[in-house]
């Protein structure tokens, strides 16, 4: 499927009821898209509604990991996008053959995200997922300048090395004045069933540390588990395979959920009350 370039959008915008989250980390390989995936799913599973933006134009690899339903398609300017497993997504997977680069300059990628913000058929969802793509440069001051997100979570793993560029991201956001809803922790630990045992083999508490020091919230961490690579690269989902959240990779996935569900909502309240507050001192002041 060919993806077209508008100049006017015939797509009303996003629901100011849908939570916008960026899911970030400042650098690759630290399992950003499988969080994406994953805590999509672990959302669905809680009955909420929610999409998924994969804007990495480069290295997309949402589609992989879930696999579509129903193709997108496109009526005049409006992308209706793919379904999966219930979930709306867009990628730009599906507009080029798999195995070909995206050799495009920012300017066209920027163009590219826009559209996926502006003239994707989005509905209504209670939670879209944006899924950054590492850096912190054009694409993602774009995302943040027009995808008016609620918040980002940040991504890392325990090494130093990831936390290091995950401060950069950090940094990125505040910024441009975008809320940070939390810190997980993926490839956190081993879970060794046959002595009950957690094995740090990359290190341990660096998500831990790096809340404490930022003020964040941490949301948890997710342990390194080959089910867990084995359901991305095989296209199946974790929770079809444990429908009553049995497993310490699913158990993880659903409480960093409810977790991020509870963030938003401590903010939208705080945002409430702001408002609240301010009208009220706007009352007795005239």
């Amino acid at each position: 499927m060919a993806l077209k370039m508008y100049q006017k959008s015939e797509n009303p915008p996003l629901s100011t009821n849908t939570n916008v989250i960026g899911i970030a980390a400042g650098k690759g390989g630290v399992g950003k898209s499988s969080v994406t995936v994953n805590l999509a799913l672990a959302l669905k599973r809680m009955g909420f509604t929610v999409g998924v933006m994969d804007t990495d134009i480069y290295g997309p690899s949402i589609r992989k990991m879930l696999p579509e339903n129903r193709l997108p398609s496109q009526k005049g300017q409006v992308i209706v996008p793919a379904l999966c497993e219930g979930i709306r997504m867009i990628s730009m997977a599906y507009f080029r053959q798999e195995n070909e680069a995206a050799v495009v300059r920012a300017p066209i990628a920027n163009g590219v995200i826009t559209q996926f913000i502006k003239q994707v058929e989005w509905g209504s969802p209670d939670y879209l997922l944006i899924d950054f793509p590492p850096g912190t440069g054009d694409i993602q001051l774009t995302l943040c300048q027009q995808a008016n997100l609620s918040g980002a979570l940040m991504v890392t793993t325990p090494q130093e090395v990831a936390v290091m560029d995950v401060r950069k991201a950090m940094h990125m956001f505040h910024q441009v004045k975008t809320p940070i809803l939390g810190i997980v922790e993926n490839m956190s630990y081993y879970y060794h069933q046959k002595t009950d045992e957690k094995l740090y083999i990359f290190g341990k508490g660096g998500g831990e540390r790096l809340a404490l020091e930022s003020g964040v919230p941490y949301l948890g961490g997710i342990p390194l588990d080959p089910t867990l690579c084995r359901s991305g690269d095989l296209g199946q989902s974790l929770f079809s395979q444990d429908p009553e959240n049995r497993t310490p990779v699913v158990q993880a996935f659903m409480s960093i959920a409810g977790r991020l569900v509870q963030q938003v909502s401590a903010l939208k309240s705080a945002a409430q009350d702001g408002l609240s507050n301010f009208e009220l001192k706007w009352k007795e002041m005239t």
